[in-house]
């Protein structure tokens, strides 16, 4: 009888987790598939559309290999080829030096005011590149404030080279930054026991650990600059670019052909990069242990010194460039009357697209950040703490890091020439913002994903454990445990997609409508007709919305830290 009494409760248990887990299990799947869905159309097959439209020889399209075979071994290609190569190398070699200088400063010397130096020197990620272009106009062109202190035209090889410098050096400072704070106290202490100088320990240990860090800064700063044409567009003059070149053949010259095998060649440097980076990445391995100790630098007054001067003069050129920028902004007219004034900011008045592009680009911002955020963390999340569905998890992340490798050029190229196909059922999603958004969030996808796996890879597997145990539904679990604990890298993935979608213009630039132009559009338009205080108007108004949403989004966040984290502090131990 008592057994009799006993068997319906363990069926009634079975049901109940047989019912949890087919919820679990239609949530991860569904979850998933839904993601693969979104990346392929996304990313995949509008870089298919690349090369479907490059070497197909139907008539319209890119004429096949022969046409590729004709371009490649042009005179023309060959000198926008060795001017692009030219450019890129020598902005790399300037930067990626500079760049480690100012981030060993930050990171192994006791110079004052850290906080400062890196907010200023992240000021070029908060504008358009267009914008290092234009306050050089101000500063060295032919009526520009220092024009006497070049001995060569700013339009050209040097004008170019000297705005990518400033449009890349955050870029490669925030890989080095991230390398350099990396650091085993224990191995300078036991080089300090045996005599060794502070020269022989940077040899020994700094150097061989960050190197890999080096290449990496050097390859993303290649890659930035071949691709990048809003610094060419500005203060090129006659001096052109590949990426100058496929802007001009798809957008002026409507030559989607010629512009899908340029945007292939493009594509070769940074799949290049990307592979040999990954490549000594697995070689290289774990550069610090479990038991590291966190390094503290010694006090010195002489390399403190050294390493402040060289932060102060880094600084102060960035500054007088954005400085340049907001001021040539507020001048009547230039350089006849600098009387300051709001004109160039009555953008209805002027072409370029007003202030409909300000607001669209606040829309596209917006829609950016917390769709994406979403998006890319909850698809993290589901690679990342489910371990079923293995080969599709290998697959989403594939999928994932391809952005990494693609140029915002190229993959605009690619939406162009999916999306814009007639017998595709999505092509009326061409020219809308809904498009727009979907781009940026592929453009700036890899980076997202990243730091939301770092952040999720750090939880223990125990928060997992715990809720099965307890019988609670997964994503319950993901709402009111996982989220809470990983805001803060949550709000960095917000406000970094809201900051690239503002100063986008690489991949947007093919894809907007009259009714959905972007205010970083706006600058190039205003440029090109000669409106250079309005596109340095527009401009300076992107890098004010860029870093006053990244504070205001930063003072937020402390209050929904405090409430969401508050266990951190009342936990045993704490």
């Amino acid at each position: 009888m008592n057994s009799n009494l006993a068997l319906p409760l363990p069926q009634k248990q079975a049901r109940q987790v047989s019912g949890a887990e087919v919820g679990d299990r239609i949530f991860v799947l569904g979850g998933k598939l839904l993601l693969l869905v979104l990346l392929g159309v996304a990313v995949l097959l509008p870089l298919l559309a690349i090369f479907w439209r490059g070497f197909s020889s139907e008539a319209g399209q890119g004429g096949g290999w022969l046409a590729a075979k004709e371009l490649v071994t042009s005179d023309n290609f060959h000198w926008l080829l060795g001017n692009s190569l030219k450019v890129s190398l020598s902005v790399a070699a300037i930067v990626v030096p500079l760049a480690y200088l100012f981030a060993y400063a930050l990171q192994r010397t006791l110079i004052p005011a850290k906080g400062i130096w890196r907010g200023i020197s992240l000021l070029p990620l908060m504008a358009p590149s267009m914008l290092p272009g234009i306050a050089l106009v101000y500063l060295f062109g032919n009526q520009g404030m220092l024009r006497g202190l070049l001995s060569d035209n700013i339009y050209g090889f040097w004008g170019i080279v000297l705005g990518e410098v400033i449009y890349t050096f955050p870029h490669a400072l925030m890989i080095l930054l991230s390398a350099l704070s990396l650091a085993d106290a224990r191995l300078f202490d036991a080089a300090s026991s045996m005599g060794a100088s502070p020269a022989k320990a940077f040899r020994s240990i700094t150097w061989p650990a960050t190197r890999q860090a080096v290449f990496a800064a050097f390859c993303l700063v290649f890659t930035l600059t071949i691709t990048d044409f809003g610094v060419p567009v500005v203060v090129g003059g006659d001096y052109q670019v590949l990426a100058l070149e496929a802007y001009k053949a798809v957008v002026g010259q409507q030559q989607f052909g010629r512009g899908a095998l340029i945007g292939m060649v493009l594509l070769l440097p940074a799949l290049f990069s990307f592979g040999v980076d990954a490549w000594l990445r697995r070689r290289h391995g774990d550069s610090m242990s479990g038991r590291a100790q966190v390094f503290k630098p010694a006090p010195s007054k002489k390399r403190d010194a050294c390493y402040l001067a060289i932060v102060l003069l880094i600084s102060a050129a960035l500054l007088l460039v954005f400085g340049m920028a907001v001021f040539s902004s507020l001048v009547k007219f230039w350089p006849y009357n600098l009387s300051l004034s709001l004109n160039h900011y009555q953008f209805n008045e002027t072409a370029g697209g007003g202030w409909l592009a300000y607001g669209n680009s606040l829309k596209m911002a917006l829609g950016t950040a917390l769709i994406g955020s979403v998006l890319i963390f909850t698809g993290a999340y589901l690679m990342e703490k489910t371990r079923s569905q293995r080969g599709l998890n290998l697959t989403l992340r594939m999928l994932s890091f391809v952005p990494m490798a693609v140029p915002g050029l190229v993959l605009g190229l690619g939406y162009v020439f999916f999306f814009n196909l007639t017998g595709n059922p999505l092509h009326v999603l061409y020219g809308t913002m809904t498009l727009l958004i979907v781009c940026t969030i592929a453009h700036y996808l890899t980076t997202a994903q990243m730091t939301a796996t770092t952040a999720l890879r750090q939880l223990d597997a125990e928060f997992e454990a715990a809720a099965l145990s307890l019988k609670a539904p997964l994503y319950r679990h993901y709402l009111k445990v996982t989220v809470p604990i990983c805001l803060p890298a949550l709000l960095d993935i917000v406000r970094y997609l809201f900051v690239s979608a503002m100063t986008t213009v690489s991949a947007a630039i093919f894809l907007y409508s009259p009714d959905t132009i972007l205010a970083a559009v706006a600058v190039l338009n205003m440029d090109d007709a000669g409106n250079v205080g309005g596109a340095a108007a527009m401009s300076t108004l992107i890098l004010f919305t860029s870093a006053g949403v990244s504070l205001l989004l930063a003072w937020a966040s402390r209050g929904l830290l405090r409430r969401s984290q508050a266990w951190r502090q009342t936990a045993p131990g704490h």
